[in-house]
């Protein structure tokens, strides 16, 4: 009777290191790959550009692979007291570093029925990461791209997104990352602010900027990055009008669009109750999502309605009315606002929604609440936090206090330690050399 062997990968992008392992694996025996699932990926690392099921096909095709089955954590031992493989083969990088945890947990279950770990040399030259990064750099398609935010909703607890208001911004989100115990933490995607993008062209945030303007902002940020946008679509305008916006922004690959229930001039939200701000009637803002959803033409992209009820001061009960209306009437999500300085009264709200029958992904924007961390929204059911206006809010200063530095100077040597070296702004966009 042949021995059985196990090999768990992630598969996004095969390459020879890969085949070598299953190759290994086979002179062993009858090969099982445990796949990691989308989520177990995802909790490590980036969310792979091909699903689950993708990924499966292109590994079962692999000579030597026997069957293909589903490793939903990073932690191998679920799997393999199931199988209980007489050999588990894996790739000799793993000793030390992040997964020598993972590694000793591997051969302590194998040890309960004399089962042995096989380990291959690292294939030199070859890299996922580097691949991956590659891939990166030549970017995306806006199909892919569109269809990314609903991916990552389902293999992710929750999502942050950081605001952009130009490409420089944008590169900013899609490199950004830190290294942790846990694996790499990274932003998942951009706010594509009205505030920002209206603030840096000098302008209100009224819808000022018009939407071919705000259009000219994302085609300059879609061209140097590939994680997905939502787009900040304020009121959406009137409802003929909404719906062109929708084609425009499906086409160009945004994954979603906001918009909230309220009606006439925008005023910005944190204004309060301290402006004249008037709330959209359920009828007439559901009539407004139910012409933005006929508009569509892909299942990928997503129309968020945006609650104003707690900004205004009307409760918890107005809010959840509205959410449960805004849902019927085809909303694929929900973000909740509020300019409290603690999230309480937000996370009233979610406890609520969490029990509805056909509750849908809910969004955060934690600007004045700000102390609140992922975990704790998280746990209260957000999906998506939104960092909504905090790099431009940090340029600003920044660039303020270099001009007055150079006024009192007469010269630029005082602020020169807290900017970027000339070399490594050159050097900052590929090509620029």
């Amino acid at each position: 009777m042949r021995k059985s062997v196990y090999v768990a990968m992630s598969a996004d992008l095969i390459h020879p290191g890969h085949t070598n392992i299953i190759k290994r694996a086979a002179e062993l025996g009858d090969v099982t790959i445990g796949l990691l699932t989308d989520k177990a990926i995802a909790s490590y690392k980036r969310v792979p550009f091909m699903a689950w099921e993708q990924r499966a096909e292109v590994v079962e095709s692999l000579k030597g692979v026997v069957r293909v089955v589903p490793q939903h954590t990073l932690d191998y031992v679920p799997n393999l007291r199931e199988y209980k493989p007489d050999y588990v083969v894996h790739g000799d990088d793993w000793q030390t570093g992040v997964q020598a945890k993972t590694r000793q947990a591997v051969i302590d279950v194998l040890a309960e029925w004399d089962g042995e770990l096989l380990e291959v040399p690292y294939t030199r030259g070859i890299s996922s990461t580097k691949l991956q990064g590659a891939i990166r750099e030549i970017g995306t398609t806006p199909d892919i791209r569109r269809a990314s935010l609903r991916r990552m909703l389902h293999a992710k607890p929750i999502l942050r997104f950081l605001d952009l208001h130009n490409a420089l911004s944008g590169l900013i989100t899609e490199k950004a990352g830190i290294d942790t115990p846990t694996g790499r933490k990274e932003f998942d995607g951009m706010w594509a602010s009205s505030l920002t993008d209206a603030t840096s062209k000098g302008k209100p945030d009224t819808e000022a900027v018009d939407t071919t303007g705000r259009v000219n902002t994302l085609n300059e940020v879609l061209e140097v990055t590939t994680k997905p946008i939502i787009y900040d679509g304020d009121t959406g305008g009137k409802p003929e009008h909404f719906q062109f916006t929708v084609r425009t922004l499906e086409r160009l690959g945004i994954s979603a669009i906001i918009i909230e229930d309220k009606a006439g001039l925008k005023k910005n939200s944190l204004f309060g109750t301290d402006v004249d701000q008037t709330q959209d009637s359920i009828e007439a803002f559901s009539d407004k999502i139910r012409m933005g959803k006929m508009a569509q033409q892909t299942d990928d992209f997503m129309i968020i309605a945006r609650l104003e009820s707690l900004i205004l001061g009307k409760g918890v009960d107005h809010a959840m009315e509205r959410a449960e209306a805004f849902i019927e009437a085809g909303a694929d999500g929900i973000m909740i606002h509020s300019r409290e300085k603690t999230p309480d009264e937000v996370f009233e709200f979610c406890a609520r929604y969490n029990r509805l029958e056909r509750r849908k992904p809910l969004v955060a924007v934690p600007s004045s609440y700000n102390k609140v961390t992922e975990e704790e929204l998280a746990a209260n059911g957000v999906n998506v936090v939104i960092y909504a206006n905090q790099l431009l809010r940090s340029a600003y200063p920044a660039m303020m206090e270099t001009a007055l530095s150079i006024l009192e100077h007469s010269r630029s040597a005082e602020c020169d330690s807290r900017m970027m070296p000339i070399k490594q702004i050159l050097e900052l966009i590929p090509g620029t050399k």
